[in-house]
């Protein structure tokens, strides 16, 4: 989310070396969180979801292509796009209806709206309630041409039993005496109703505006990475039976405290991948399997001081380490661009500020490097990262003189217009005289004004972008690629391999996520590679599955690996998993094909170099490790490997077979 300019962006960790922040959080209320309300039913078929509700001439001209379109939930994704229950494109063009996750801005009485963002007191719920009735704001977003709302909240709003105060919700006196959390789920409701794809995102822990040093920093900032697994099981069963609630946006601008780093993939308790990796898992598997999950990349490292180590990962890291969900088609990453942040540059002035360049400093062309290398790269097919890459957040002011910035907004919507990119701006709805940054500004009176309503510069860029035709209609299955990784534990991904219980105790356990197979294996490191290439789902419907431990599925004369130990498939079965003790590989594990398999096969050898398809089918999963690969029309049936002294005793070379 933006910060005015005249307040440093992360400029306390720079001066982190100098001297101690300090951190305001305020305690949740003790009691659990309040059961759901009665929620809409959802049964077969999907839901069907039209916007076709008569508009005026000018809301009509601001419509993209596929706006007025019925779609169906939930969401689900194929390769680079999101696309609805029947297959078609959803473009997700959205903007955030901020408010729930907390205005105050951690100084002076949280009473008095001077000390909240821009002056304006959510008092912890959306945006805008106070001075417009819910179905006018609603006809407003139509007017937009935005089909999602991405909906922040705080763990704080979870929890909080305290009803807001009467004037918060003084247009929408049907609201009175309600918490934040059940005025937000009247706001889902409407939403939804309305026929807005709804995307939770969990964007604080306290209700304290951010994002610097302010203990929203981390996911776990002030709580553990349980609790907060935990509200977002509790969140996502809660809009369970709301059908257009299609998202999880797991957390806002993961970014370093005053000492210490996030990482991606480290195992500890910053581990940014890790989390996410749990929480989705739970979201999944525990609350709402329909729900895509939204993974944003790391915001800030380092101490923003020249000389000093610093800058945006952003999602860079996925290329070596990306998310493998027990559902392959509900990823989604996401990233944030503002013309004052830069690839290395905070955002700060002041404290804080480097020399470094700003998005808003770069060419054109420049900007379209900087935004491939540090996001949308991840759209490229067949990669064991490719997923939709979503720009949750982006914006400027309608007072913005800036020459500099006023291009920069007009390059980057070029930029997602002619990359077809998914987006959302930040804020939706402001007050007149507060934030310029909002699309929509309403006066104490309701009146509003902004960028539907003439001599707003930010019209013509943000025309382009939501009416610039992009992909319609179906979209073509493609096969999925994804890793697995054992650095830290198990990677099951399995649902049906879970259900049969430790198949391998004490080891490292992985298996590829139902309905892919294993394609490759890392000789160290643990990785693996699993895909449903060239075949689609090739196991039957039977639970049965083998644990292979030693030679016995062999055929005489059928020794593919001379002087190497091999673990085989039994005949008619493929390789789904492997386990690990220490480097030795332990264990293979292998499913019945729905049909019969081929047997004839060829040994891929990745003991001393890379032994892979020359097209690279799903990308590097195990960088800096020797690797072997089948191809796309093959599947594997066995592991060889060694215990020679001397030798490592991962795995060496794989059994590949045609299909």
């Amino acid at each position: 989310m933006p910060i005015s300019p005249a307040v440093p962006r992360l400029a306390v960790a720079a001066a982190g070396l100098l001297l101690t922040a300090t951190t305001t959080t305020t305690a949740f209320a003790t009691a659990p969180p309040q059961p759901a309300p009665a929620r809409i039913a959802t049964t077969a078929p999907p839901a069907r979801i039209a916007t076709t509700a008569p508009r005026s001439a000018p809301a009509r001209a601001a419509l993209g292509p596929t706006d007025a379109a019925t779609w169906y939930a939930p969401l689900s994704t194929r390769g680079r796009y999101v696309v609805d229950a029947h297959g078609d494109r959803f473009r997700l063009k959205g903007a955030n209806w901020d408010g729930a996750q907390g205005s105050w801005t951690g100084s002076g009485s949280a009473a008095d709206p001077a000390n909240h963002h821009a002056g304006q007191d959510s008092h912890g719920i959306p945006l805008g309630l106070d001075r417009t009735p819910l179905p006018r704001l609603l006809a407003d977003f139509h007017a937009l041409g935005v089909n999602t709302i991405r909906l922040p909240f705080s763990n704080e709003m979870i929890h909080s039993t305290a009803p807001v105060p009467d004037n918060a919700v003084s247009a929408n006196p049907q609201l009175r005496g309600r918490t934040p959390l059940e005025i937000y789920d009247a706001v889902v409701e409407a939403l939804s109703q309305d026929g807005f794809a709804v995307i939770l995102n969990n964007h604080t822990n306290t209700s304290r505006w951010c994002c610097g040093v302010d203990g929203n920093e981390r996911w776990n900032s002030g709580q553990t990475t349980g609790r907060w697994a935990d509200d977002w099981v509790f969140m996502a069963r809660r809009y369970a039976s709301v059908p257009r609630v299609v998202g999880a946006d797991l957390y806002n601008e993961v970014r370093r405290d005053v000492l210490d780093d996030p990482n991606w993939g480290l195992g500890d308790d910053h581990d940014w991948y890790g989390a996410a990796q749990v929480a989705a898992d739970r979201i999944l598997t525990e609350a709402n399997p329909r729900l895509l999950v939204v993974i944003e990349g790391i915001n800030w490292t380092g101490v923003p001081v020249d000389g000093l180590p610093h800058g945006r990962p952003v999602l860079t890291p996925a290329r070596t380490l990306s998310h493998t969900l027990v559902d392959s088609r509900k990823l989604v990453y996401s990233a944030h661009f503002y013309g004052y942040t830069g690839p290395r540059h905070s955002g700060a002035t002041g404290i804080g500020e480097t020399h470094d360049a700003r998005y808003q400093d770069l060419s054109r062309t420049e900007l379209a490097a900087a935004l491939d290398d540090e996001a949308f790269f991840a759209e490229e097919t067949g990669r064991h990262y490719t997923a939709p890459v979503w720009v949750s957040e982006f914006g400027i002011g309608s007072s913005e003189t800036n020459a500099a910035a006023r291009t920069w907004f007009g390059n980057v919507t070029d930029y997602f217009a002619d990359h077809d990119a998914d987006f959302a701006f930040w804020p939706l709805v402001g007050f007149e005289g507060h934030d310029d940054w909002a699309l929509l500004r309403y006066d104490s009176a309701g009146h509003r004004s902004g960028i539907l309503d003439g001599g707003d510069w930010r019209a013509a860029a943000w025309q382009h972008l939501m009416t610039t035709p992009g992909k319609t209609g179906a979209v073509a299955a493609v096969p999925v690629w994804r890793m697995l990784s054992t650095d830290h534990g198990d990677a099951v991904a399995s649902l049906r391999v879970r259900a049969t219980g430790d198949w391998d105790p004490g080891a490292h356990k992985a298996a590829c996520p139902d309905g892919s197979r294993l394609a490759g294996l890392s000789h160290t490191g643990g990785r693996g590679l699993c895909t449903d290439a060239g075949t689609g789902d090739l196991r039957g419907a039977e639970a049965r599955q083998t644990v292979v431990t030693d030679e016995r599925n062999v055929p005489a004369g059928g020794d593919w690996a001379s002087g190497y130990t091999k673990y085989q498939c039994p005949a008619g079965e493929f390789l789904i998993g492997y386990s690990l003790r220490g480097e030795r590989l332990s264990a293979a594990l292998c499913a019945p094909a729905r049909a019969a398999l081929p047997g004839a096969g060829r040994t891929v050898w990745f003991d001393r170099s890379d032994n892979r398809p020359a097209d690279a089918a799903g990308g590097d999963f195990a960088s800096g490790h020797y690797k072997g690969q089948c191809a796309a029309d093959e599947y594997a049936a066995g592991i060889a490997f060694t215990t020679r002294v001397g030798s490592r005793p991962g795995p060496a070379a794989l059994l590949c077979r045609a299909l």
